[in-house]
């Protein structure tokens, strides 16, 4: 672990313990102590500098999207990631009811509630754009701006690649693998990553020209380890979510990222998103799909450093913020 590191579990107000993780602001650095991850939570008595970038993921998602951003961001300001209950560290939930988006951007603000300042700026992918839309509709005062990349405001079984066919069928397999979990099961985790990451490229969800597999790879290998029925059951809840009526009343800076090949939320989405919110700014990537982060580091990590300059939300003294210092 880097120093300025720390990991540890919040838990949620049913009892499912979150594992959170936090990587101090690069110029914040002040003790080596600060790397270890055996200490306890940190406290709100000594505030950040700068708000905290809380970093949100998509369904079936513990990070791998933010591989790269984690180190980018980290020269703006402190950043934090957790993982969703039922994925990566995080618990299974307690409370096996609470997997809608309502829970999870609940979980967010829990997860807040234990970081060293009572202001952030909230980063969603995908799944974790309605996530981030739930928790401002809960918290404005704590929200100092918002980033939306690759994903929508809601009903997303209804848009999945272009139609509502996904939001028909669901029903009737969540049924089916209720009546048979073991075999279920077995045809979830016996898809080889190889595989799937072949069958993504070939029908368009990731641009295999752009994206190096072994960061891709990630996400199909934690995949096989979520409970098969919460995943459709937290899916259906995601198309049954909508924050379309908060979008007018969003009021603090938002950028929307797209990729213009994004097949599981079109980018008209991410259009109607930008023309919604007052004041939104679009990042339209041409070649982009829905992992853009990953296949466009660059152009994404200066699309998300010329807004927080722009908007000032991270702004110290005035003074803007110094690039930072991007990888190939």
């Amino acid at each position: 672990m880097n120093p300025g590191e720390r990991e540890f579990f919040v838990e949620a107000v049913d009892g499912t313990r979150l594992y959170t993780h936090v990587r101090v602001a690069t110029s914040d650095l002040v003790s080596p102590t600060l790397a270890s991850s055996t200490d306890p939570a940190p406290s709100k008595s000594t505030h950040a500098k700068r708000p905290i970038l809380v970093l949100c993921d998509g369904l079936c998602c513990d990070g791998f999207i933010y591989k790269y951003l984690w180190d980018d961001l980290a020269s703006l300001g402190s950043v934090a990631h957790f993982h969703y209950r039922g994925h990566g560290r995080s618990e299974l939930p307690q409370d096996p009811a609470r997997i809608d988006v309502v829970a999870l951007a609940q979980d967010l603000l829990t997860v807040i509630d234990h970081l060293e300042t009572d202001q952030v700026v909230l980063f969603g992918h995908s799944l974790g754009t309605q996530v981030v839309l739930e928790a401002y509709r809960r918290r404005p005062e704590s929200i100092r701006a918002l980033v939306l990349m690759c994903g929508s405001f809601g009903r997303v079984t209804h848009t999945f690649k272009g139609s509502n066919l996904l939001a028909t069928v669901l029903p009737d397999l969540i049924e089916w693998v209720t009546r048979h979990p073991k075999f279920a099961r077995a045809l979830w985790a016996r898809v080889p990553v190889n595989v799937a990451l072949r069958v993504a490229g070939l029908i368009g969800d990731i641009n295999i020209r752009a994206v190096r597999a072994e960061d891709v790879a990630p996400y199909f290998q934690h995949v096989i380890h979520v409970d098969f029925e919460m995943f459709l059951r937290m899916l259906k809840c995601a198309g049954e979510h909508s924050a379309e009526d908060l979008l007018p009343r969003v009021n603090v800076p938002t950028l929307v990222i797209a990729g213009a090949r994004d097949t599981i939320t079109p980018a008209d989405l991410s259009k109607a998103m930008r023309d919604a919110i007052p004041n939104a700014k679009l990042c339209l990537l041409p070649e982009g799909t829905h992992v853009a982060p990953l296949e466009q580091r660059q152009a994404v990590a200066e699309a998300i450093q010329g807004f927080l300059n722009e908007s000032a939300v991270l702004r110290l003294g005035g003074a803007n913020l110094q690039d930072p210092e991007l990888g190939s």
